[in-house]
């Protein structure tokens, strides 16, 4: 297996590329369009078909470009959001790689059809844990599903489990249930309605960050 982060500092965002480097093919996590030129050059050194694309969550009306943009990796877009074009995945649907698998778990919250993917011990979650750090979406599209989410979907998992990000801000972006669960800001030690009163003040106008539109990628990544 091949296994590999990539992490932009500007924002904190993270992508994911997963490989069965035997069979040769992959699967790319949360990739971002500005990256084209380096995941390209990742499959092709090693030869890899790219089996899926996989978006735990979008913003794609800050970044009107980026689907479009993605849609050149040539690898069907598995995401929540039923969108022409794309793979609307559910919960519990397994997507094949190689002689791997990848898992849908749906994860409502950051956004209303956020999906989480399973594979072997690992989670990627997205902007699941992130609440107040996603550079696009500063609190919880629907913090009380969020809360569902976190605590019932992902809290349940075995201890070990790795968490795997989609954002990052000043922490770590690999982390385990056990210790999410027990030290999460947000959502270790605190009661459902704790939890709300606190997003709600985060969505107070005086203190709601503006949502990020970074530059079209096009010029990076032209046709």
């Amino acid at each position: 297996m091949f296994f590999r982060i990539l992490n932009d500092d500007r924002s904190g965002e993270l992508s994911y590329l997963l490989a069965d480097t035997g069979a040769r093919e992959a699967v790319l996590v949360d990739p971002h369009s500005r990256d084209l030129p380096v995941l390209q050059a990742l499959l092709g050194e090693r030869g890899l078909r790219l089996r899926w694309v996989l978006r735990t969550h979008q913003h794609d009306p800050l970044q009107p470009m980026e689907f479009a943009l993605l849609g050149r990796l040539g690898a069907p877009l598995v995401q929540g959001e039923a969108r022409e074009g794309a793979l609307a995945a559910a919960d519990g649907d397994q997507l094949p790689f190689g002689h791997e698998c990848v898992r849908v778990l749906a994860t409502p919250g950051h956004t209303a059809d956020c999906l989480s993917f399973v594979w072997r011990d690992r989670v990627f979650c997205g902007g699941l844990l992130a609440v107040d750090a996603c550079p696009h979406q500063p609190i919880p599209a629907e913090p009380a599903a969020l809360w569902d989410s976190v605590t019932q979907r992902i809290f349940t998992l075995p201890d070990e489990t790795l968490l795997f990000a989609g954002h990052e801000r000043r922490a770590r972006a690999v982390s385990t249930v056990l210790e999410q669960r027990r030290w999460h800001p947000f959502f270790a030690g605190h009661t459902r309605d704790e939890y709300l009163a606190r997003v709600a003040v985060l969505g107070a106008p005086a203190d709601r960050p503006r949502p990020v539109a970074f530059p079209n990628p096009e010029s990076i990544c032209p046709p």
